[in-house]
């Protein structure tokens, strides 16, 4: 069984804040923020994450499929939305496999709940990166004090510390 995260990437972009005030100014950036943002997320939860940003106006576009650390990227063909891809992809998978799919929109979810998938809100999303974020900081700094504090006594049994203690008073 497999476990797949599906991201309605230019949905994501509109309904997140922070990358629609990146959007304005440059698509690009906010894109390869939320790229990141994913890629942090897939690698912390183990799921297979797959973004995809539609070409739909896009003029004699063809479908690209870009592999990244941790997650696929897909870049529809001309005439082709993200929710139809998402759609055909969710078919073409196992019953088995644990699948979900992060959009706003409404009628998406609808169909993506008839197919098996769940789905997850823009807003949860963001909330399950923020959890995830904060594990890998609190996860980080139990490590880094562990590596800070490397003294032999932490790693001896009792009775070889009884028996190194006994030597020491001896001297």
């Amino acid at each position: 069984m497999n476990s797949y995260l599906i991201v309605d990437g230019y949905n994501i972009i509109n309904a997140w804040d922070d990358l629609k005030e990146i959007a304005k100014y440059s698509l690009e950036d906010s894109r390869e923020k939320l790229i990141h943002c994913i890629i942090d997320y897939a690698e912390f939860t183990g799921k297979k994450a797959i973004i995809v940003f539609d070409a739909y106006n896009i003029k004699n576009s063809k479908e690209k499929i870009e592999e990244r650390k941790h997650i696929t990227i897909v870049y529809t063909k001309e005439l082709q939305t993200a929710d139809s891809y998402i759609e055909k992809f969710i078919s073409s998978l196992s019953k088995y496999d644990e699948v979900k799919v992060v959009t706003n929109d409404y009628a998406e979810q609808q169909i993506v709940l008839g197919k098996g998938a769940s789905r997850v809100s823009a807003r949860e999303l963001k909330l399950d990166i923020e959890t995830a974020k904060e594990r890998i900081r609190e996860k980080t700094n139990i490590q880094h004090k562990k590596i800070q504090r490397n003294f032999l006594e932490d790693r001896l049994d009792e009775e070889t510390l009884s028996k190194l203690e006994n030597i020491r008073r001896k001297r």
